[in-house]
């Protein structure tokens, strides 16, 4: 068979967040209780829902590091950690336009790739993306979408856009917006055929009207949908394809994952390793464990990521390779786009995010 991440990838060649189920392990790692756990530990900072015990059991046997794992929901969230000084962490896996954020912040270490062999076997497709052309920070660990999950046993009439969620009032209290600026005022842009990195001010203005009407329908924002879905808790949720496979999986189908006819986000998370981190040469064994066919092929059955390492493919049982919620094809991902650095543009988007979130 044709490699599949290569095969699906080529569209990003010509310019092409992430999961969020907290853990109960979310406190930030402070320098001191590194110095007391020593080179023993390795402090990851991960979205929820995005890595297994089973997975960090195989490390600490394999290494005879321990993994302390925390979670954030948002990339902003994580951001907003490390400037405020958050140290300790080791390895942080940012999507895409956040690695270039986050470089120009001198937030990142450069990465030693002599001690990560498993970066040998990335698919080229995913490497020298503009958010980082010569990884010299960054190494892509998964990629994915975002769009929209639905319980089909509560939606009987098939939903296919962001049109279903801005204007069917049928929906009325049943659906859920990510509490993300990026994701959801981008999807308020992508509705309106706009592009979901657009800095243009008339632009955001007319999203910004579009989510405020929408709002008023909304039963929430709510970046944690696996488990609701799962519960029943909502219908309808915006959601990454990793949360809504996941979810899929647990009701046996009851969960249907959609990608919407007006366009929807393409998203690349990778594997950092931030100032301040403790243990530099822990961060770079977990690391190149985490980018290995095995782990990879492992976290595409477990969480739905699709994996960057080339002979992860190879591992993959057939109904996993021919998920095309997983895998889209070629023709679906024409009407994905992958987000940019807004730069100084980030202030107005914010501004809107708080207008919105404050609207009544």
């Amino acid at each position: 068979m044709k490699n599949i991440i290569s095969f699906t990838l080529s569209f990003l060649c010509f310019g092409l967040l992430a999961c969020t189920k907290p853990t109960n392990q979310t406190e930030t790692p402070t320098a001191e209780t590194q110095a007391t756990s020593g080179s023993k530990t390795v402090n990851l900072a991960i979205w929820g829902a995005y890595i297994t015990p089973e997975i960090l059991a195989e490390f600490e046997k394999e290494t005879g590091l321990k993994v302390t794992e925390s979670n954030y929901t948002s990339n902003e969230e994580l951001l907003a950690k490390l400037q405020a000084g958050a140290s300790g962490y080791d390895v942080a896996v940012p999507s895409d336009y956040m690695v270039k954020v986050m470089a120009e912040l001198k937030l990142l270490q450069t990465l030693d790739v002599a001690k990560i062999a498993n970066a040998q076997k990335i698919d080229p497709a995913m490497r020298g993306r503009a958010f980082d052309p010569d990884n010299s920070y960054s190494l892509p660990l998964s990629w994915g979408t975002t769009g929209i999950a639905y319980n089909t046993k509560s939606i009987k009439t098939p939903i296919k856009g962001w049109k279903d969620l801005f204007e069917n009032k049928a929906l009325t209290g049943k659906f859920t917006f990510l509490d993300d600026v990026r994701e959801t005022l981008g999807a308020a842009l992508k509705r309106e055929a706009l592009s979901l990195n657009s800095t243009n001010s008339a632009d955001l203005a007319k999203a910004k009207t579009t989510l405020i009407g929408a709002k008023k329908r909304l039963k929430s924002f709510n970046s944690e949908v696996l488990d609701g879905l799962v519960a029943g808790e909502m219908a309808v949720a915006h959601a990454f394809s990793c949360d809504a496979l996941q979810a899929q999986m647990k009701t046996q189908g009851d969960i249907q994952y959609i990608l919407p006819e007006e366009g929807f986000t393409l998203w690349i998370d990778n594997l950092v390793i931030p100032q301040g981190a403790q243990n530099v040469e822990g961060a770079h064994k977990l690391i190149n464990f985490l980018l290995s066919a095995k782990v990879g092929a492992d976290r595409a059955q477990r969480l739905f990521s699709a994996p960057t390492n080339i002979e992860s493919i190879a591992l993959l049982p057939k109904e996993i390779r021919d998920n095309k919620a997983l895998f889209p094809e070629p023709e679906t991902l024409k009407r994905a786009e992958m987000m940019q650095d807004l730069g100084d543009a980030i202030t107005e988007w914010d501004r809107i995010w708080t207008e919105v979130k404050a609207a009544k």
